[in-house]
């Protein structure tokens, strides 16, 4: 099981902030919980340069389903997140797909590829820039924003990342297979950055990941 959540705020800013350092000591030794990582989030929808310091997120895998409800229903950190955040959305994947890697390993174990293809698709992709690459990367940014903010199918995209300019990703949500599809292998200019990223190595590290969506939970707290 594969869960990431994200916390927007409307008070409370500063110490979402700082639970980018703080939480790890209400998560790290969670029972089940096989990989994690805080992240922040970009300014809008896609990768961005400003951070967005409303929205923060967290990705866990957990070794299995009781795990991951136990920690996102009753755990402190759930508990100080209903008490500070205005809402969290929380996605319950199932990865279907994965290559690359996350700090040297790949986090996402494949069980099994039997799934409906109709079912909502969410993609994660990640990179650790090459440092003398980021001035190239940051101007091919907006091209890449754009492709997929105009792609069809696409329900919700958000850039996060644990490192602002050097640590990226992105988060998505796919009405299906077909629709992830398409974009990769129809859209023009995705398939020209994919080119350029490879061609001019941005990357010290990459992963790419696909999961079924199980399953979508929506709370709102009003704080």
């Amino acid at each position: 099981m594969v869960t990431i959540s994200f916390f927007t705020y409307v008070n409370n800013k500063f110490w979402a902030f700082k639970q980018m350092y703080f939480a790890n000591k209400l998560i790290k030794n969670s029972k089940g919980l096989v990989f994690y990582k805080l992240l922040g989030t970009g300014a809008g929808a896609g990768f961005s340069l400003f951070p967005d310091f409303k929205t923060y997120s967290i990705l866990c895998v957990w070794k299995d389903d009781k795990s991951a409800y136990e920690f996102l229903n009753n755990s402190i950190h759930s508990l100080q997140i209903s008490q500070k955040a205005f809402s969290r959305n929380d996605y319950f994947l199932q990865p279907i797909h994965s290559h690359g890697n996350w700090d040297g390993i790949n986090p996402f174990t494949i069980s099994k590829n039997n799934f409906d293809e109709n079912f909502p698709i969410a993609i994660i992709t990640r990179a650790r820039l090459n440092y003398s690459k980021l001035l190239e990367f940051w101007n091919s940014v907006p091209k890449a924003s754009k492709a997929i903010k105009n792609a069809k199918g696409v329900k919700w995209f958000k850039g996060i990342g644990e490192l602002p300019f050097i640590q990226q990703a992105t988060f998505s949500v796919w009405n299906n297979l077909q629709s992830v599809k398409d974009f990769a292998y129809k859209n023009i200019d995705h398939a020209e950055i994919v080119k350029k990223t490879k061609k001019r190595k941005w990357y010290k590290e990459d992963l790419f990941s696909r999961f079924v969506v199980l399953d979508k939970k929506i709370k709102v707290f009003s704080n």
